[in-house]
């Protein structure tokens, strides 16, 4: 298991790039980007949605403009096919909260992101 940011094999390096780059994506709005990291069964939880697909994900989770300015990784872990972020998240209005998500990998893709709420930070 790698702990912090620091991946030890190249495919820790792969998947710690696209975890960063799928948080960046969302700050930024590019569903485009988002899409083709997922699988096509795909699903997403949280405490509001239990196990949505890919087109429910992208129609409920991605509001426009984007919520937030930022989206700041303060610790990355990984083992084997999953990979656990904490973050925290600026919003526009310039509150904060910070959440917990277990990523799992199938091959190269997203195959389930699972959302664990935080606080206000």
């Amino acid at each position: 298991m790698t702990h912090g940011t620091e991946a030890q094999r190249p495919e820790e390096w792969k998947r710690a790039a696209m975890v960063r780059a799928l948080y960046a994506a969302y700050v930024d709005g590019r569903k485009d980007i988002v899409g083709a990291m997922l699988t096509a069964d795909f699903t997403f939880s949280s405490p509001q949605d239990d196990h949505i697909d890919r087109e429910t994900y992208f129609s409920r989770c991605w509001p426009q403009p984007p919520p937030f300015t930022a989206m700041e990784i303060e610790y990355l872990g990984i083992a084997g096919d999953e990979v656990v972020v904490r973050y925290r998240a600026v919003k526009r209005d310039g509150g904060a909260f910070r959440n917990m998500e277990s990523l799992r990998f199938e091959g190269d893709r997203l195959t389930s992101v699972e959302v664990y709420f935080g606080r206000e930070a």
